[in-house]
Formats: structure tokens, C-alpha cells, sequence
């Protein structure tokens, strides 16, 4: 919050660190943000002596490079060559605005009730026992409870997310390995060897999966998080130069689709722009949180660009023959199939990061209420059920395109567009807030909730109809 400074460790860590506590000592602790259910969309921050502007301007672009950039160029495909990238445009500037709302309730929270520091859920209760309605100030615990919940079908939606595109690359990986060349320069035909079924790909990366959340240490979790980091940073530089030569004509491609597949573009795309939880954290952990708005507008112009140039330049290159995953239209040749695997090893170190939020929202207020002789054995056991529910869900959804979209329609539209406009309205309006703002911040949440029931429909609909294959194709069949 403005005029809060960070005291503590080391000053200028460019990774934000973060709280080393065991799960079972930081339950007990009144200062954890996991407590009660209090959600905090990164693990409670250990305090420092600030980050720069520079360096919340990296973490700002640096949190939302994960897969969700990687399945815009099939996004800009369901939308239209015109309609897709003013649509990306769109959501950007719309979810700029919504982070800057949560940004400016907090704040005013904070120095109402004198409070360094205040997160997501405890914004929005505070939002409801601000409100003018009896019954939203006496359920106001509800927001609380509402925020936690949406986290944690987010986040765990993400791990889902995260062994569909795990399975659908390395299956390609594997499959092609026998005509894999040095070559990337030529067309040719590639014939893939087949291997087992992508579920059981995924099943295979159970066992991985369930080492890696045994890790509750974050000073392990934040070297995983570097080596994702570099990983996933050198994946998409290749990446990126290879989809910008050599672009082939783009007359024949369409500026406008149907309603249908924009709702799934708008799916994935909200799903790419869920960065907000990552706001109010980044803001607290700032040297001097007065410039955390003018670093807030660039990081998401920043973003933005990004979105929309990635998107764009993947479909113009690939065109109708997009797949889910950029990465699986890279050529058959070992610099991008390395490309695949540095994204798989980033995806599996991120698997545990994700992990953790909902982890440490659920598995706190489980071991409460068991004595000691049992803690850890319930922690493990929760671990292990939840890391197994994201892999049952995967293999009962494995087409990355609409895991996607039905992640990002049902849970990333709540926190990032529907819920910050109706906190703004019930934050302010006892002061008087203008007719034409209570209209557009009912117009954004409206907007939100359309795209939240037509997606996930749609999403919905595309997996239940007949005809359709229940598994995503991820093999290369042309190669530039």
C-alpha cells in the first residue's frame, strides 16, 4: 500500500521470496494468509527491502508468461484475423481496469482500517460490509469464502491445464523422435510412430507429480520456479522467431467468426490475462508502492503487446493447421523439439508452484482439526488426492484447446472481470458514485458473466457432441 516499505532480508532478490514456514507452524501462525481460508494468490511474500520498479516490472510480465500464451494463436483462430487481436486489445485494457479497481478498494481499506497489507478475499469482504444492503454486511464472510473458492478452481484448473500440455508434447516428442532431424529448413511430411494414448501419458506423469508436491519448502519451490523461469523464457524466444519469418499469405483467412468460437476464444484468452490475485502482493512488496500503478499500466501494455503479436504472428504462420499449443506445429527438427522439452521441464517445475496456493488454503484448516499424531499423514493424503483429482480431470478433458477455455470461462472471468467492478460499487456508493460509473462497472461484470456461462457452454458442448474425437490430435502432420 502507499508509503509501505518492506523490512527485513536481503535487498534486491530479483525472485520474490517467500514464506519458508512448514505447513504445519504456518496454520498456527495469525499472520499466514492461508488461515481461515484466506486466499492469497501467491504463498504469503517474506519480507525484504522492496522490490524496485524495474523488478515488479519483470515479475508483472514474468507471471503471465505461462501456457496461456501458448494457445492465443488458436484464440485469434476462433475469433478472426480483425476480431481476434481487438478482442485481445479489448480484454486487456478491461483487465487493467479491474486490476486498478482492486488496487484502489484495497488501498482504501488499508488506511481505513489501518492495515499495512490487505489481499483478494479480505478486500472484497471488506467491499461487503461497506455496502449499503444489510444482508450483503452480514454475510460479508461470504466474499471471503468466494474468493478462496474461485482460487482454488483456478489454480487447480491450471494443474489440469498443465499435464494435458505435458502428455499432448511429449506424445509428439516421442512419436516423431525417429525422423527427427537437425534439419529445420525444408518442407517434409513427417511419419510419426505411434505410442500409447495421451491419458496414459498423463497417468505416467502421476508418480512425478506426487514427488514433486511433496516439496513444501519454498526456498525448494522458488528454485523450481527459476529453472521454469529460464526454461520457458528460452522456449519462447525460439519460438518467436521461428513463427515471425516467412509468413504465408493471409488473404484467405477469416476476419470475423461465429459466436461459437468466440466464445471459446474468450475462454482462453481470460485465462491468459488471470494475473490479478498476482496484484496485491506485487504492489505490498514494492520499496515505494506510489509508482506501483504507473509500473501496473505498463506491465499490461507490455503484456498485451505480447498477447496480441504472439497470437497473431502463430496464426498467420500456421494458419488453419493451428493446433492448441503453438508448440506442436514447431518442425520436426531437434532445436524445437529441445524447444518442447525445456517448456515440459518449465510446466513440471510449475506444477508444484501452482500446487501450493490451494494446497495451503485446504490442507491447514484439515489438520486443525486432527490431533497432531495424525497431521502429516492427513497432509499427504490430501496432497495425494488433489494431485490425483487434477489428473482425473485431464484425462476426462484431454483437448488442451477447451481445458482452456473452460478454465479461464469459469473461474479466471469471476476474479478478473465480474467480481472487482461490483467491489467498486459496493466500496464507494454510500459516497456517491456517479450514475455513468455504476453503469460501466455493471456493463463489465454483465460482460463477465455472458462470458462466463456461453464459455463454459460451449466448452461443455464441444465435449459432449457426437462426433467429435475424445482425444486432441498434438501430431505434427506438416512441417515448415
Amino acid at each position: 500500500m502507499p508509503g509501505t516499505k518492506s523490512a527485513g532480508g536481503p535487498q534486491g532478490a530479483v525472485d520474490l521470496k517467500l514464506d519458508l514456514r512448514s505447513p504445519l507452524k504456518s496454520a498456527k501462525n495469525k499472520d499466514s494468509g492461508f488461515l481461515d481460508g484466506r486466499p492469497s494468490e501467491l504463498p504469503v511474500l517474506e519480507k525484504t527491502d522492496g522490490l524496485t520498479a524495474f523488478q515488479a516490472l519483470i515479475h508483472m510480465v514474468k507471471c503471465n508468461m505461462g501456457t496461456g500464451i501458448l494457445g492465443l494463436p488458436l484464440a485469434v483462430k476462433n475469433a478472426g484475423l480483425l476480431t481476434g487481436p481487438l478482442s485481445l486489445l479489448a480484454m486487456g485494457l478491461i483487465t487493467w481496469h479491474c486490476m486498478h479497481i482492486l488496487v484502489r478498494c484495497a488501498q482504501r481499506f488499508c488506511h481505513r482500517l489501518n492495515k499495512p497489507f490487505m489481499d483478494y478475499g479480505d478486500t472484497v469482504m471488506h467491499g461487503l460490509e461497506a455496502s449499503p444492503n444489510t444482508w450483503l454486511r452480514d454475510h460479508a464472510h461470504w466474499g471471503r469464502h468466494m474468493v478462496s473458492f474461485f482460487l482454488i478452481v483456478t489454480q487447480m484448473g491450471f494443474c489440469c491445464v498443465y499435464i494435458v500440455f505435458l502428455a499432448d508434447n511429449l506424445k509428439q516428442v516421442v512419436e516423431a523422435v525417429n525422423s527427427t532431424s537437425s534439419n529445420c529448413h525444408y518442407n517434409e511430411t513427417v511419419i510419426l510412430t505411434p505410442t500409447m494414448d495421451s491419458r496414459l501419458y498423463m497417468l505416467a506423469f502421476l508418480p512425478i507429480l506426487m514427488l514433486l508436491v511433496l516439496f513444501r519448502n519454498l526456498r525448494v519451490l522458488s528454485i523450481f520456479s527459476m529453472l521454469a523461469n529460464i526454461s520457458m523464457l528460452v522456449s519462447l524466444t525460439i519460438t518467436a522467431q521461428y513463427i515471425a519469418k516467412d509468413i504465408p499469405d493471409p488473404s484467405q483467412l477469416p476476419l470475423v467468426t461465429s459466436w461459437k468460437t468466440y466464445s471459446l476464444f474468450f475462454g482462453t484468452a481470460i485465462f491468459s490475462f488471470e494475473s490479478i490475485g498476482f496484484v496485491l502482493p506485487l504492489e505490498n512488496k514494492m520499496k515505494d508502492s506510489r509508482r506501483f500503478p504507473a509500473i501496473l499500466s505498463l506491465g499490461m501494455a507490455i503484456i498485451t503487446a505480447l498477447y496480441i503479436g504472439f497470437g497473431v504472428l502463430g496464426y498467420l504462420q500456421f494458419q488453419n493447421n493451428i493446433k492448441a499449443s503453438i508448440t506442436l506445429n514447431l518442425p520436426n527438427c531437434w532445436l524445437y523439439q529441445s524447444v518442447k522439452l525445456l517448456y515440459i521441464a518449465g510446466i513440471l517445475f510449475s506444477y508444484a508452484l501452482q500446487f501450493y496456493v490451494p494446497a495451503e488454503i485446504i490442507i491447514p484448516s484439515a489438520i486443525s482439526r486432527v490431533s497432531r499424531r495424525w497431521a502429516l499423514l492427513l497432509d499427504l493424503s490430501i496432497r495425494f488426492t488433489m494431485v490425483c483429482l487434477t489428473c482425473i480431470l485431464a484425462i476426462l478433458i484431454p483437448r488442451l484447446d477447451l481445458v482452456l477455455s473452460l478454465v479461464g470461462s469459469v473461474s479466471s472471468s469471476a476474479l478478473a472481470l465480474i467480481i472487482p467492478p461490483l467491489l467498486e460499487i459496493t466500496t464507494y456508493y454510500s459516497e456517491g458514485l456517479s450514475p455513468l460509473t455504476i453503469a460501466k462497472d455493471a456493463l463489465i461484470s454483465i460482460l463477465g458473466f455472458v462470458g462466463f456461462v456461453v464459455g463454459t457452454y460451449q466448452a461443455l458442448d464441444e465435449l459432449i457432441q457426437p462426433g467429435h474425437p475424445v482425444t486432441f490430435s498434438n501430431s505434427t502432420i506438416f512441417i515448415q
